[in-house]
C-alpha cells in the first residue's frame, strides 16, 4: 500500500462512520471530525475515538476500555484488527456506539 491509497481508504472509512452517526439524534450521539480523528460522544460523555496511525498505515479505535489497531486487508476489502481476533473496524465502532449510546449505528451500503 502507498500513502495515497491509505489516505483514500481512511477518508472513505471516516466518511462512512460519520454518515452512519448522522442517522442518530445528535442529542444522543455527537460526531466530530478533525483531520485525522473522528470522535463520537454520547450524551453521558462516553467516547469512541477513531484515529489514524499513519506511520503503520492503520486505523486505531478507542472505546469500551480498549484500543484496537485495524489494518486494511486488500484481498477481503476490510479493516481487520492486527491481533487476529476477527474484529472488523465498522462492526467494532458500531458495537462501541451501541454500548455508549444505546443506539444502533447503521451503515449505508
Amino acid at each position: 500500500m502507498d500513502e495515497a491509497t491509505y489516505n483514500q481508504l481512511v477518508a472513505g472509512a471516516f466518511k462512512r462512520i460519520l454518515a452512519a452517526a448522522d442517522g442518530i439524534d445528535p442529542d444522543v450521539l455527537e460526531a466530530e471530525s478533525t483531520g485525522d480523528m473522528v470522535t463520537l460522544t454520547s450524551a453521558s460523555r462516553e467516547k469512541c475515538i477513531v484515529n489514524t496511525q499513519r506511520a503503520v498505515w492503520q486505523i486505531w479505535v478507542a472505546g469500551r476500555g480498549q484500543g484496537i489497531h485495524f489494518s486494511y486487508e486488500p484481498t477481503q476489502g476490510l479493516w481487520l484488527d492486527d491481533k487476529g481476533k476477527g474484529l472488523e473496524l465498522f462492526r467494532f465502532v458500531a458495537d462501541v456506539v451501541q454500548h455508549i449510546s444505546g443506539e444502533p449505528l447503521t451503515y449505508r451500503s
